[in-house]
């Protein structure tokens, strides 16, 4: 856990925030894909975590770091782990918050209907959150933060693109809010294999600490 500000893809991200405690910048990466052999990248993640999370998994001690990559398990107790948890996500290539919007619905929606648990409830949450990006622009550099307290299934969502006032909303329904943190944080099926790779990086050279 450093003390310098880490560039992801010359994105600046500091080592902590603060939230109602200090927590700490545990992995980060970007969501990208390929075209015809050519990388084009979106965004740029940071995943902050109070670094108490390390005492929730201690029976992954004796694991190395590319094993912890492919286990599953492990992303879940992470996700499971009564800690607080902050999602930092910065635009690189600018598109309309409606396509995020729907990328993060479709994702969402298609891990709640594989659990069966897709209903009413989840899709109007859904629809609320699809609601607030629609009318939002990702310019480069606009910034949308998840907050997970620790002790609630809550999760507060907060768009922040240079010269408007950042809008938030609050998602209240608790499996929209488990699987949100499934689609950055649910090991090989996340959208970022590289944000994964590093946090399974941190995280087992804290657990042999």
């Amino acid at each position: 856990m450093g003390t310098e500000v880490v560039l992801v893809d010359e994105v600046p991200f500091p080592p902590q925030i603060t939230t109602t405690k200090p927590l700490s910048l545990l992995g980060h990466g970007i969501t990208d894909i390929e075209i015809h052999f050519l990388q084009i990248k979106f965004t740029a993640i940071g995943v902050y975590l109070d670094p108490e999370v390390v005492s929730h998994l201690q029976q992954w001690k004796t694991k190395k770091a590319n094993e912890l990559a492919e286990d599953d398990d492990f992303f879940g107790a992470i996700i499971s782990a009564p800690v607080e948890k902050f999602l930092r996500v910065v635009v690189i290539k600018e598109i309309k918050g409606s396509q995020y919007g729907v990328q993060l619905e479709s994702a969402v929606r298609d891990r709640l209907a594989a659990d069966d648990k897709y209903e009413e409830e989840e899709e109007e949450a859904l629809e609320k959150i699809v609601e607030f990006f629609q009318s939002k622009y990702f310019k480069k550099d606009s910034t949308i933060t998840y907050h997970f307290p620790a002790t609630s299934a809550t999760a507060e969502i907060s768009f922040h693109t240079e010269g408007k006032e950042e809008s938030k909303i609050k998602v209240e329904n608790a499996n929209v809010v488990e699987n949100i943190k499934k689609w950055y944080l649910g090991g090989t099926r996340g959208v970022s294999p590289s944000t994964i790779s590093s946090l399974a990086n941190t995280l087992s050279a804290e657990l042999t600490k």
